[in-house]
């Protein structure tokens, strides 16, 4: 959780470019590459670490090699704009293990959610029985995934 207000400067950006292209990255490698010594480089990392600017570490898994397969949009507008119901659904959503995204729009839905499933009959089994059993869905719209063009963690 963020404990303090911090900006980052031209060097942080440097060092966040690296570690969001491999977070393993030594903070000796990371150093030598943005010219600054290792004791302030670590400074660095821990204060944007500290502040909130690096969330976390994560690993980018191949979706495809771990049988995730199947990528589908899911478009959800409520039947009740309350702040009970959104956040009902907001619970109930967030506890399923295949959205992998979730978001909060405007226009005319409220919500868009990134499902990862194996298959086709899996989606359609998490979408009957999981997504479609929460209250207050009034329409859904789902856009299933042909092929991913441009994915990237990567923001600065």
């Amino acid at each position: 959780m963020a404990t303090e207000n911090y900006t980052p400067d031209e060097k942080d950006l440097s060092i966040l470019r690296l570690l969001q292209r491999d977070a393993k990255m030594s903070v000796r490698d990371i150093s030598a590459r943005i010219n600054l010594s290792p004791t302030p480089t670590h400074e660095r990392i821990k204060r944007m670490e500290k502040s909130g600017i690096i969330k976390e570490y994560t690993a980018v898994v191949d979706r495809k090699k771990v049988n995730k397969g199947m990528m589908v949009i899911c478009m959800i507008a409520l039947n009740v704009h309350n702040k009970k119901t959104a956040g009902k659904f907001i619970e109930e959503v967030s506890k399923l293990k295949e959205v992998v995204e979730f978001y909060n729009i405007s226009g005319d839905f409220d919500f868009m959610l990134k499902i990862l499933a194996p298959n086709m009959d899996e989606f359609h089994e998490f979408f009957i029985n999981k997504l479609s059993e929460i209250e207050g869905i009034g329409q859904t719209k789902s856009i299933f995934v042909m092929s991913s063009i441009k994915e990237s963690a990567q923001i600065v």
